[in-house]
């Protein structure tokens, strides 16, 4: 009886043993894909009217925004703490448009839809850092709009060009951070079944959906993407404005207060360009039943057109940048007498 305990409690051992050993050797096997494909855009018709689109998008968004970095660089009286979040701004934009179109017209070109693993992992981490920076730099503009209307004696002494390079020096490491954090939970993930991301670029969600193991982390990560660059930023931004918006009704004349709302308008119109086509794609998609090829579409239009614009509203509502392009067209003229 006894030698029988011994030998059904031996059993027992070697079945939990057994089945340790099975979950064990399951959560360290993971299958990472050689290739993904991106689908995103391939079942839309007349599709290469819009990579058209994409491409003068993207030449745009690098000529326009090459200028006004080299006339911030160039030019020692734009060498200012609103400048300063100018300059980043710009130089997301490039990085922005470089990370995620040119890849976009590859595969319409040469009709080649498949990306490497590593290529994958390092196209989602480029497009959601660089998308990041420009929001973080908005919020970092209206903090620098907030100082400049509501404490405008003080602003030269918690404004100035130090503490302007310090936060942005910050928002890149944080940012980084983050989305470094992002990308290395999706390497945890095992794709066992299907390799085809609907998408037009390596997309979190659409990537850690494909996972044929546990990818609530992946979710809570995104959940976290979600509310730390749209709905924090925003919140923040709007908060700002409605100090703005108190410290000017306390201006006596109208001409003071259409004075610093004019400060304003430049950056409430990239506010808008940035946010408005996000917020209204996510608000379709929860109200009513958008297709994935009118997710797409609208998602990368969202992406591609605020870089194009943002260089655009600058030299258009900026007057030292509009009288220093005015100087340059000026003085080519008379440099050009000269040299005959």
């Amino acid at each position: 009886m006894q030698s029988y305990r011994k030998l059904a409690q031996n059993t027992k051992s070697k079945s939990a043993m057994s089945s340790v050993n099975a979950s064990f050797f399951q959560n360290i096997s993971i299958v990472h894909p050689e290739y993904f494909f991106i689908i995103g855009l391939s079942g839309i018709q007349q599709s290469g009217y819009y990579y058209i689109f994409l491409f003068v998008t993207y030449f745009i968004s690098i000529i326009g925004n090459s200028v006004v970095l080299l006339i911030i660089a160039l030019e020692r009286t734009l060498h200012s703490p609103k400048y300063i979040g100018v300059f980043n701004l710009a130089l997301a934009d490039i990085g922005e448009t470089s990370a995620l179109i040119p890849n976009m017209m590859k595969n319409f070109l040469f009709d080649s839809q498949y990306i490497s693993y590593n290529g994958c992992m390092a196209n989602m981490f480029f497009v959601f850092l660089f998308s990041s920076i420009q929001s973080f730099t908005l919020v970092v503009m209206a903090y620098d709009r907030f100082v400049a209307i509501c404490l405008p004696l003080r602003y030269h002494a918690i404004v100035n060009n130090t503490s302007m390079i310090l936060m942005t020096l910050a928002i890149w490491a944080f940012n980084s951070f983050v989305v470094a954090l992002m990308v290395s939970l999706i390497n945890r993930l095992s794709f066992c079944e299907s390799n085809l991301i609907q998408s037009y670029f390596c997309d979190h969600g659409p990537v850690f959906r494909l996972a044929c193991n546990d990818n609530s982390m992946n979710k809570i990560m995104a959940y976290v993407i979600s509310v730390l660059y749209i709905i924090a930023p925003m919140v923040v931004i709007v908060f700002s404005y409605l100090g703005i918006f108190l410290a000017l009704i306390k201006i006596t004349t109208w001409e003071g207060r259409l004075k610093a709302l004019k400060t304003c308008v430049s950056h409430l119109l990239l506010v808008g360009i940035f946010f408005l086509p996000i917020c209204c794609t996510y608000i379709a998609q929860v109200l009513l039943y958008l297709t994935p090829n009118a997710r797409i579409i609208s998602t990368s239009f969202s992406y591609a057109v605020p870089p194009v614009l943002n260089p655009i509203i600058y030299v258009l509502n900026t007057a030292e940048i509009k009288d220093i392009i005015k100087k340059m067209v000026k003085n080519r003229p008379i440099r050009e007498n000269i040299s005959k």
